[in-house]
């Protein structure tokens, strides 16, 4: 499994789901025409389009193109980087008829389809074994520092993301991975004391 450096935005979870299969990377969903009226979801956009850079990877009909073209007028244009999936007509498995357009998503893609397409993007692909990598947050970083798991924990993520600008609302889960996209260990436990 290739590790992208970057942060990558997907239209829902089934997207994400087939695309952490593939790539070892930090992954967003827009939660489709969602991402429209969230503020705090544009915030978090921005924030980690300044520290990791984005790579958007949506579907090729018509939403996708409109979820795209959102994303870049609220994010720094440098900033983003665009993956294009091809038009390939069918349904995903898991649905009872096609799209509206009757094309495949991201989730209906085969992975050296979804690779090529990070790869013409220029996703920056990191190549270092995991063991010489910097320790990355875990869950029991966030236990240890009563942010999951205990009494009060989700008031604390509460305090801890609002002092980073990032959405109050995020689980445990959907916190460290923002946290291990902008930050390492170290910065993370200087944060946390």
């Amino acid at each position: 499994m290739q590790r992208v450096k970057e942060v990558i935005v997907v239209e829902g979870r089934y997207d994400k789901n087939t695309l952490s299969q593939i790539v070892d990377a930090t992954i967003l969903e827009t939660s489709g025409f969602g991402i429209f009226n969230d503020q705090e979801k544009r915030r978090l956009l921005q924030t980690l389009a300044e520290t990791r850079g984005l790579i958007v990877l949506t579907d090729s009909d018509g939403a996708g193109f409109l979820i795209r073209n959102h994303i870049r007028g609220i994010v720094d244009p440098s900033r983003v980087k665009h993956a294009y999936i091809p038009d390939v007509m069918g349904k995903e498995k898991r649905k009872a008829a096609p799209s509206k357009e009757g094309k495949l998503g991201v989730e209906g893609m085969r992975p050296e389809v979804l690779l090529e397409a990070l790869r013409r993007a220029g996703a920056s692909f990191d190549d270092t074994p995991a063991r010489e990598r910097p320790p990355q947050i875990s869950k029991a970083d966030l236990y240890a520092r009563g942010l999951s798991g205990r009494e009060g924990s989700a008031e604390k993520r509460r305090q801890l993301l609002k002092s980073l600008g990032l959405p109050g609302r995020m689980s445990a889960d959907a916190m460290l991975d923002v946290l291990n996209a902008l930050m390492d260990r170290e910065a993370f436990y200087r944060l946390a004391r």
